[in-house]
């Protein structure tokens, strides 16, 4: 028990209580403790009913039953995984601007989930954050099933790709993408390719919340911001997406 607590505790922040309250509310559902339709998003209660805590309840729970277990298994080990690495790579030390990526992701699955009638927002939210560390990591060897491997930045692809042939889905996973990439643009890309203003810049409450602490290094670098030239210079520059290691799992 003492090693489970031990592993339990060194879980980053954001990654542990989110993966637990997901692993807690679909349990609930499960067992019937609480009617799981009370946690699904669902316009006409959220907006006339004022039933206010639905969008948040829809990000944690998901229906657990023969059809979906598996499935469900496979998104708490992404979670855990790609969730953890963001959170001890890029944003390592700086809890706050990990909360404030998290939030607008989630912004963004609520407002296209009322839209589209999603009643459950754990897929693209998941994927989302899969896909902003394989953005950052992009060279990374990764493994799939069947031993096949390949670089980081085809993950999501392969994932939408199998969940289409498998069972004829796909567009949970293509959501998470877009969202992903609407993150990633607005993070890296936009302030740092296109000299824009950094729009996910966490407000100051967030920062005194979760202050910055000792950044400690891990998985992931961040696009590089142009080079200027100068007349008569001609600069060829890469950009640094990702370590190029390998990593077991996927």
């Amino acid at each position: 028990m003492s090693e489970f607590r031990d592993w339990y505790n060194g879980v980053p922040f954001f990654t542990r209580y989110w993966m637990t309250f997901t692993i807690v509310l679909s349990l609930f559902g499960k067992f019937g403790l609480v009617s799981p339709y009370y946690f699904i998003l669902d316009f006409y209660y959220f907006f006339n009913q004022f039933q206010i805590w639905r969008p948040l309840t829809a990000l944690f729970y998901y229906p657990i039953n023969p059809g979906t277990g598996f499935h469900f298994l496979i998104n708490c080990y992404f979670l855990y995984n790609y969730s953890q690495r963001l959170e001890t790579g890029m944003f390592a030390g700086k809890p706050a601007d990990y909360f404030y990526m998290l939030l607008f992701n989630w912004v963004c699955c609520v407002i296209i989930g009322l839209l589209v009638k999603l009643p459950v927002l754990m897929d693209p939210m998941v994927l989302s954050v899969l896909y902003v560390w394989c953005q950052l990591n992009k060279d990374v060897i990764v493994s799939f099933w069947f031993g096949t491997r390949f670089k980081a930045m085809y993950l999501p692809w392969v994932l939408l790709a199998f969940n289409l042939v498998i069972s004829g889905g796909g567009i949970m996973e293509l959501l998470g993408i877009l969202i992903g990439h609407l993150a990633f643009f607005l993070l890296f890309k936009y302030p740092q390719e296109f000299g824009g203003p950094a729009l996910l810049t966490p407000p100051a409450f967030l920062k005194q919340l979760f202050p910055d602490t000792r950044y400690v290094g891990g998985f992931g670098t961040a696009p590089q911001a142009r080079v200027p030239t100068r007349p008569g210079n001609t600069v060829f520059g890469g950009h640094n997406w990702g370590r190029g290691q390998t990593l077991g799992g996927n």
